[in-house]
C-alpha cells in the first residue's frame, strides 16, 4: 500500500499547543465533576444513615416513655416507687414523675350543680391567683355558663348563639374550647394557665395537694390555719411528697388535725377531698441524646386504671 508523504506528515504532525491545553483542562474539570457527585453522594450518604440513627433512637426513646406509663399504671405504684426511673442500657431509659390532679381546679365541677359555693371559689380564683378585675370575672362567668347550659338566653355579660359563635350547650370536654369562648382573654393570657386547670379530676380540691395559695381561697382557712395545715401535711422533714408525709385515709382526720369544729367544716366539706384518685402521669423516655414524653392522666384506683386521657 502507498502511502503519500502527506499522509505521513499529517499523522506524525504533533498536536498544536492550543489543542492540547483545551484536552487537559477538560480532563481536570471531569476530575472535578467526578470528585464532587462522589462527595455529595458520600454526604447524602452520610446524610440518611446518621437520620436512620436519629429514628432508630426515636423508636427506643418513645418505647422507653411507653415503658415508663405501664410502669406508673400498677395499681400498687405511687410516687414514692424506686420504679419509676430505670436504665435499662447504657443511655437508654426512662424517667417518671407523678402528680395529683387534685390540686387543680376542675372547671366542669366548677360549672355543674346549684353550690354557689363552688362559682364563688371560682371567682376568687380567678381575681387572686389570675389577677382579673371584677368586670372581667363577671364577664368570663357569663359566658362560661351560656356556653354550658341548654337555652339560649344569655346572661347580663354572657353571650349566646349568634351569626358569629355558637355556644356548645353542653359541659367542656376540652380546655382547648376556651380559646373560643368569649370573655376568656385574660384568664388565657395568664402564663401557664393550663397547668392550673383540669377538666379530669372528682373535682373538689384535695387538701393534700392544693398548693398554698388555693388552700388560701377556701373557707374557713385563715392565714394561721393555712401554715399550720402546711406543717401538718409536709410530716417531720417538712417537705411534701416525701415517705413521712402523713397518710390520712379520710376527711375526717384531716378535719381533727385542723381543728376545725363542725360548723367551720360544714362550708369547708363541699369544697375538698383527701387523697384524689386522679393522677396525671409525665413520662421522659431517653436514648442517647433523643427524648421523647408521654403524659396520661388517669384514675386509679384497686382495680383497672381508667385513662382519661393520652398524649404524646
Amino acid at each position: 500500500m502507498n502511502v503519500s508523504p502527506q499522509t505521513v506528515s499529517t499523522l506524525c504532525r504533533r498536536p498544536a499547543r492550543g489543542e492540547g491545553g483545551s484536552a487537559l483542562l477538560a480532563v481536570f474539570w471531569a476530575v472535578i465533576v467526578l470528585t464532587m457527585a462522589v462527595s455529595g453522594w458520600f454526604f447524602w450518604l452520610q446524610q440518611r444513615v446518621q437520620q436512620h440513627s436519629l429514628d432508630t433512637r426515636a423508636v427506643e426513646a418513645l418505647a422507653m416513655a411507653h415503658s415508663g406509663i405501664a410502669v406508673a399504671l400498677n395499681p400498687k405504684v405511687d410516687r414514692y416507687s424506686s420504679v419509676l426511673q430505670a436504665e435499662v442500657a447504657p443511655g437508654i431509659g426512662y424517667r417518671v414523675n407523678i402528680e395529683s390532679e387534685g390540686g387543680r381546679i376542675n372547671l366542669a365541677w366548677m360549672l355543674s350543680g346549684t353550690d354557689h359555693s363552688r362559682i364563688n371559689l371560682l371567682k376568687q380564683w380567678l381575681e387572686y391567683i389570675i389577677g382579673m378585675e371584677p368586670i372581667d370575672i363577671g364577664r368570663l362567668i357569663d359566658c362560661l355558663q351560656d356556653y354550658v347550659d341548654a337555652d339560649n338566653i344569655a346572661r347580663p355579660n354572657g353571650q349566646e348563639d349568634s351569626k358569629d359563635y355558637h355556644p356548645a350547650n353542653r359541659m367542656i370536654q376540652s380546655l382547648e374550647e376556651l380559646k373560643r369562648i368569649p370573655g376568656m382573654e385574660p384568664l388565657l393570657a395568664y402564663p401557664g394557665w393550663q397547668d392550673l386547670l383540669t377538666l379530669e379530676s372528682s373535682g373538689p380540691i384535695d387538701l393534700m395537694e392544693a398548693p398554698e395559695e388555693l388552700l388560701r381561697l377556701l373557707p374557713g382557712f385563715g392565714e394561721g390555719q393555712v401554715q399550720r395545715w402546711l406543717q401538718i401535711r409536709a410530716g417531720q422533714d417538712q417537705v411534701l411528697h416525701t415517705e413521712d408525709d402523713p397518710k390520712f385515709t379520710g376527711a375526717d382526720q384531716v378535719r381533727q388535725a385542723l381543728a376545725f369544729d363542725v360548723k367551720r367544716w360544714e362550708r369547708l366539706a363541699p369544697l375538698v377531698t383527701v387523697n384524689e384518685q386522679t393522677i396525671r402521669i409525665r413520662a421522659e423516655g431517653y436514648s442517647g441524646k433523643v427524648i421523647r414524653q408521654v403524659q396520661v392522666v388517669v384514675r386509679k384506683g384497686t382495680g383497672t386504671p381508667q385513662i382519661r386521657s393520652w398524649t404524646e
